[in-house]
This record gives C-alpha cells, structure tokens and sequence, in this order.
C-alpha cells in the first residue's frame, strides 16, 4: 500500500496549524512557545484517516521568515503540499519563497487552499485567485485546483478532503526495496525507553532489529521499537512518519540533519556534484567560491560553490557546479537540495545531485561534463555503467557498488547482469565475493600489461620475464584477490601474457642466443654435466670460460635459469636443470619408501660433498618438497610428485 506525506506551506498567520487542525482535530503546535504566540516555530507532525480508510502523514512547517531553515528540514518528505494563502491578505513574501523551495524540492502535486474565505466578499475573493494564479504560472502548481476554506465554519473541509483523497491515488509509490534512509528531523528521550528519533522515511523499509548506524557520524546501534502514526510496527515503510527507538546511541550521539541508515551503506562526503539551477529572481550573480547555505534532507551545512563549467552563473540559468562543505554529509545520486545565499539568507536556487563522493574536480574540463552529463541524463544502466568505468581501478565489489551508486544490491545486480550479458563489465571471484570492472578498463589493464612486458623484453633480452609477484604489483598495485589470478589467468587464454617458471612475459617471447652466447651455453652445460654433483661455483664458471668477459658469462647464466637449464643454489652453486631434477627425484623416492632421510645418505647417494647435499636439501626444503624435522628430511605436507 503507498504510504503519503501532506505537507503544508505558506506565508505566516495564513492559517496552516488551523487547517491541519480542522482536518484532523489535533494541534501540531507542540512547543509552549508556540501555544502562547500563536505562530508554529518548529516543524509539526500528525496523521490523517483518509475517507477511504488509508492514513497519511502530516507535516506542518512554519512560515516566518526566520523559520525558513525549519520549513526546509520538513519540504524533503512531502509527496503533497498544500500551499495555504490567506483569502484576506493574498500571497505575501514567504508564499513565494516557499513556492520557490517547493518548485526546487522537487514536490510534484499540490492544492491551493485558500483560508479565511469567510473574512472575504466573492469579488475580492476572484481578485485573490487571478492574482495566485499568476504567481503560480510556470510552476508545477500552474494547474493545481484552488479550494476555499473556513477553518472556522468548516466550509470547504469537506471538498478538500475528497481532492486531498484523489490525488494521493495519483503519488508514485517510493521504493521499499531501495537503501533504508531515515534523515533526522527531531531527536530525544523518553525515561524508560532512551534514544528516540523521528523523521519521514524516505526510502526502503526498516525493521524492529535491525542494526543501524547513524550518518556522517556512523554510530551504530539497534531498532528497539518503531512506531507509525502513534502504533507500534514491526516494520515501517518509505513514505511513512516514523519514530524509531534506537538502543546504543546516546542522544548526543544525534542531531537533525543526520541520517539513519543501514551500516556501511554510504560514504560520508564532503563534496557533492551537482546540476545547479538559480532561480529567475535570485538577487545576484553566482561567482565561482561563493560561500553559500546548502539544505540536503533534514540539514544545513555551508558550503563553496564551484562553477564546474563556467565562469559565473546569472539568475535564471543552470550548470554543473561541485558544492565543497563545510562539514561532512551523506547524499544519493537523484537527491534534491536547496541553495540560501550565506548572508542575508535568501533562498537563491537548488538542484539535484549527480554523485555524492565525487574526486575533487577541476574547472572547465571537457571529460568531467561529459561525465556528468551521463550522470544526469544517462539511464539507470548508463549511470552504473558510468561509474564501473570510473571505479574499476579500485576492483569494487556489490558492497562497494551500493555506496557508489546509492541503490540497493537489489535494484543493482539486475543492472549489473545485464550489463555483463552486454559484455560491457567483466566479474571476477574476489575474497569478499564478485568484483565488477568495465570492459574498457580490463582493455585498458591488458594494454599496460603489454607495454609492461614490452619495455622489459627490450631492456632485458635474455630474461625470461618478470617475476609474477613484481609483474602483479606493478599491474594491480597493492590490490590482493583471487581475482587478480583469475584475471591473469584469462590474459594468458587470451593470448596476451605467458606464465612459465613463475616469470610472465609476452605470449610469444622466446629468449634469443646470439651465436656467441649459444656458445657459452654450451660450454656451461659440457661444463656441469662433466661436474655431476659436485659442479664449479659460478666464480670457477667464469674464470673457466677462457675468450668470454664476465658480464657476458653471468648475462647467458641468468637467461639459462631463467628458461629452466641451470638450477641456481645458495652460495653460487649451478647445478644443470636435469641433474637437480634428478636428484629431486631420488630424493622423494627414497623417502617415500623410506619416510624420511638424512644428510649423509643423501650426500652417498649423490656421491658428492657435504656443501652440495646441503645446498640441494635447503632448496627442497624452500620449494617445500621437503621439511625439516631434527636431523631429516621428509615430504611436506600436501606435496604431490
């Protein structure tokens, strides 16, 4: 069932509270205060039993000038307005500045109620209407019916009633499957029950239970009790005035403004980038930096305004601008906000915004309008799309992704599959489960990766490659995850890199001897096959090599190990890459039937020296072919040959 806030605006002793008190029978006017000047000073709230037997929830803002930063904490949660004008009086200066904040608000429906329409002849009631139609004129209530009321009397409560009735069957539903978003408007405590917050849940739905953080704070606690309309529910909806019990936060821990919301769904920001509009009578041109009141959900914060794609912006106009605050906040892309001027405090504009943790932005870059001009315009598909392509770098997960995008998983993973099933984004198994990357972006990683093993095949010809650990940092950084072997893994099927003895390299590279170094090669290899077991160190190498400098020498050997020919060892021991295997194997068979052996059958076996036994046995022990246990070696643990 659709859940529906009316809401009130208008001009100060126009006649809300009295309105909303004929509807209902009660006073939204809390706060003594209130009662003994007659004027509502802070937000009011109640309920409505519609006709057809669904209840509504009622916002009541004050109109006072002085108040407007009250009225704007209030405007974000209302699918209806009724903008009140008093029959006696007209529209008055806070009629417009509320119509203004309603228009930028993003408010869709609403009725135009006149009061006091027994104070007034008829003729001066037709100049009134002519004169609220013109004002109007432009606006979404250009077409909006216009009833005529008497608190007092009653007449015309009923006729408003039944079009309050109508229209609230013509309110788009909001989306209960969307991210839970409660932004704070009032907050106490009541003895015996702690921590008590209101406010107009404004998406998804939330249950008695749940664990919930408060933002930008992120204070975590748990719903204890929830209550709609003065009952208790186990569960309350978008779209429903809500009063959540919170245990294991303090009130002091809470002030309007925050928001209530699952944990580690959003990511406090400081900066927000946005489609600006300034209104037609804003009393001066928007200059890039100018200090400026942002009101988002149910706070204010100062912020700096930061002309994104122009050098000032004149009444009337729109751009894209990245507001920088003063404090932290939370926001969801499609969010609307309102814009007052710092000082005198004048409503001036608003808008909405198009990502709420953006990069700190540069003025008039091409790509960054681009970008947001996606943002705005671009489908739900485009816009995620978007922002993979922006994120990849960062490997992001669907958790990563619902703060990015400020939508459900939900309302995400049929976005994402479809985009997969376009190949347009590539999934990968992570350890905290799939991460998502754009196609251009894996285009992209494989374009370095083989401007990587290029440059290093050029560098170093007789090298194998790079060391997969080395050849990992350098492509994904710091970045750990199955997914990178995963993404390797399909890189070498695809025939873009190669994997051989733990060095990467191009698909088709091959090392290369010149005839000199073929040379070399082969008379290292005569060398140590003459050496058996007990082969030269790399320094008799050299010295041995008569005609041959040292660097070249040292050059071949690196590239003979590197493509598996020659076995280095600790201490500058060679051995050939048969003769290691071999005794690998004779090692592994006679422990097996065995279960373990020594150093000096070893070195027996090998017919060699204490030193090459050793240095064979600690680099099995390295691979973990073998372990160490007091005085022998036996097969680790797993180990299959």
């Amino acid at each position: 069932m659709k859940n529906i806030i009316i809401g009130t605006a208008g001009h100060i002793d126009h006649g809300k509270t009295t309105l909303i008190k004929a509807i209902t029978g009660r006073n939204t006017d809390r706060l003594k205060e209130e009662q003994r000047r007659g004027i509502s000073i802070e937000l009011g709230f109640t309920f409505f039993d519609l006709p057809d037997g669904r209840r509504a929830g009622i916002i009541d803002v004050p109109g006072h000038e002085r108040f407007v930063r009250h009225m704007l904490a209030g405007v974000g949660g209302m699918d209806i307005v009724l903008l009140v004008i008093a029959a006696d009086e007209g529209v008055m200066p806070q009629t417009r500045e509320h119509l203004d904040i309603l228009e930028l608000a993003g408010v869709k429906k609403g009725i135009l109620v006149l009061t006091k329409s027994d104070l007034v002849e008829q003729e001066w009631m037709d100049i009134v209407v002519e004169d609220i139609r013109k004002e109007v004129k432009g606006t979404f209530l250009e077409d909006a019916p216009i009833v005529s009321v008497s608190s007092v009397n009653g007449s015309g409560i009923e006729e408003l009633v039944k079009l309050i009735e109508q229209m609230t069957k013509e309110v788009e539903a909001r989306n209960t499957d969307a991210i839970c978003r409660l932004p704070v408007d009032r907050v106490f405590t009541i003895t015996g029950f702690g921590t008590i917050i209101t406010g107009t849940l404004i998406s998804g739905k939330i249950d008695v239970g749940q664990k919930v953080a408060v933002y930008p704070g992120g204070v975590e606690g748990r719903v204890r009790n929830l209550q709609v309309h003065d009952r208790d529910v186990q569960t309350a909806y978008a779209g429903q005035r809500v009063a959540v019990n919170i245990a294991g936060v303090k009130t002091s821990d809470i002030s309007r403004g925050d928001v209530l919301a699952p944990p580690e769904a959003y990511e406090p920001t400081m900066m927000l980038d946005c489609r600006l509009m300034l209104l037609e009578k804003a009393p001066r041109i928007l200059e890039n930096g100018n200090r400026l009141r942002l009101h988002i959900g149910t706070a204010e914060i100062l912020c700096r305004v930061v002309l994104l794609d122009r050098e000032e912006l004149l009444p009337g106009e729109s751009c894209y601008v990245q507001l920088r605050l003063e404090e932290k906040t939370i926001a969801s892309r499609g969010d609307r906000f309102v814009l007052r001027s710092y000082s005198p405090m004048q409503t001036i504009g608003g808008g909405v915004v198009l990502e709420p943790n953006p990069v700190k932005r540069k003025r008039l870059r091409e790509e960054t309008i681009e970008e947001l001009k996606v943002k705005e315009t671009g489908n739900p598909e485009d816009i995620v799309e978007k922002i993979l392509d922006i994120n990849s770098g960062s490997f992001p997960t669907i958790y990563d992704l619902v703060k990015l995008a400020g939508k459900s998983r939900e309302e995400l993973l049929p976005i994402i599959y479809s985009l997969e099933g376009q190949g347009k984004v590539l999934a990968f198994t992570g350890g905290e489960g799939r991460v998502y990357i754009h196609a251009g972006y894996y285009s992209r990683l494989t374009e370095r990766a083989g401007s990587l093993l290029d440059e290093f095949h050029r560098k170093f010809a007789l090298r194998g490659g790079i060391p997969v650990e080395e050849f990992r940092r350098k492509l994904f950084g710091e970045k750990k995850g199955t997914f990178i072997d995963e993404i390797l893994k399909i890189m070498e099927k695809e025939g873009i890199i190669k994997v051989k003895n733990n060095l990467v390299s191009l698909h088709d590279f091959e090392i290369v001897l010149s005839d000199r170094q073929k040379e070399i090669k082969d008379r290292v290899l005569k060398i140590l096959e003459d050496g058996g077991y007990s082969p030269p160190g790399v320094d008799e190498m050299v010295q041995s090599l008569a005609g041959f400098k040292g660097p070249e020498i040292l050059e071949v050997l690196d590239a003979m190990a590197e493509m598996g020919e020659i076995v280095r060892l600790k201490d500058n021991i060679i051995f050939a890459g048969e003769c290691y295997e071999k005794a690998v194997s004779l090692a592994v068979e006679y422990i097996r039937e065995n279960e373990r052996l020594n150093l000096a059958t070893f070195r027996d076996m090998l017919n060699t020296s204490r030193k090459y036994a050793m240095a064979l046995l600690e680099d099995m022990d390295r691979r973990k072919i073998t372990r160490w246990m007091g005085d022998y070696r036996v097969l680790s643990d797993g180990y299959r040959r």
